[in-house]
């Protein structure tokens, strides 16, 4: 299983019956994919789509229906199509149960920064609508890879780049990890089949606390 999978599988567990659910641009998007048996809910897509399900097939693919990365998305029956005024709105108004974002980082304080990168003297890419569901939504789940392509954790003491938003994270899942956000500290709740705690530790900026019931992911692979 690649890490990428391994992230989305666990984020899926995160998700309840019955909610009203917004998956972010690229990992997250997946999540969609792997909902435990017995949960059923809503996805919502900022571009203005409620109720979709998993990704189709490339056959049956609609063009005209996608998700806010342009993903194709199988609209479910009772799903409903809108302005992005109305989508906005929801977000920002607390409809939204829970979102799943990707996040460039993430510290101990609950805040993330998943939009700024410089490029040729340019931030890219915009803020879009993670600003909105980052404050808006009443379980922010971020996932990232844990360390950056220069080994450098992600999982930060205070983000260094711009924040999206302050406070309100959650939980942080990484290919290595799981973190609950505790009071100016994480707690280490979950490690990654192979990893030691001794390298999330080593590899980990954030001040840690390791919950008493620390233990090895649960990941069902059926499906």
């Amino acid at each position: 299983m690649n890490p990428r999978e391994l992230i989305v599988r666990r984020a899926a567990q995160e998700l309840s019956d019955g909610e009203i659910v917004n998956l972010g641009f690229g990992m997250p998007t997946q999540t969609s994919n792997y909902l435990p048996k017995g949960i059923n809910l809503t996805f919502h897509s900022e571009n203005g789509a409620l109720g979709f399900g998993a990704k189709p097939r490339a056959s049956q693919a609609i063009a005209d229906l996608t998700n806010a990365g342009s993903e194709p998305i199988t609209m479910l029956p009772g799903a409903s199509i809108f302005d992005l005024c109305t989508s906005f709105a929801m977000m920002r108004k607390g409809f939204i149960d829970t979102t799943i974002l990707g996040a460039l980082q993430a510290d101990q304080e609950g805040n993330m920064s998943n939009w700024a990168l410089k490029r040729n003297g340019y931030w890219w890419p915009g803020i879009g609508g993670a600003m909105d569901l980052g404050y808006g939504a009443r379980k922010v789940v971020v996932c990232m890879m844990h360390t950056d392509k220069h080994g450098e954790s992600k999982v930060k003491k205070r983000c260094t780049l711009p924040l999206t938003a302050k406070g309100n994270v959650k939980v942080i899942i990484t290919d290595k990890a799981v973190f609950k956000v505790g009071t100016g500290h994480l707690i280490l709740e979950e490690y990654a089949p192979g990893v030691e705690l001794e390298w999330i530790l080593a590899n980990t900026e954030a001040e840690i606390v390791v919950s008493n019931d620390f233990h090895k992911m649960e990941l069902d692979l059926t499906i």
